[in-house]
């Protein structure tokens, strides 16, 4: 694989996080979890992984006296999705030229 490629993000889910964030920028958590349709533990799992990877920025605070999290693609984990996807299409238009 190019050097654009990220295990971390090539996972479906986590793909499918970064893909969203990309586009929002940042989601609160259960947006996020009810957009993927995923559980709690499922999506927070993943959002770890992004987290420890350097990825996503993950913050708390209180709406209406309740605790919120918001999770947001950040800066390395733009330019980490960026080149991931990049990769990916080159994959794939490399498949192409193989076709008959």
């Amino acid at each position: 694989m190019g050097e654009g490629f990220s295990e971390v993000i090539h996972v479906p889910t986590r793909l499918r996080i970064c893909s969203i964030l990309a586009e929002v920028g940042e989601a609160e958590f259960g947006v996020l979890r009810d957009a993927l349709d995923l559980s709690d533990s499922v999506l927070s799992k993943h959002v770890k992984v992004l987290e420890q990877a350097g990825f996503v920025t993950v913050r708390k605070g209180s709406v209406n006296g309740r605790t919120r999290t918001w999770v947001a693609l950040n800066k390395i984990g733009q330019k980490a999705f960026k080149a991931h996807i990049e990769e990916l299409r080159k994959l794939a238009a490399a498949g192409d030229l193989l076709e008959p």
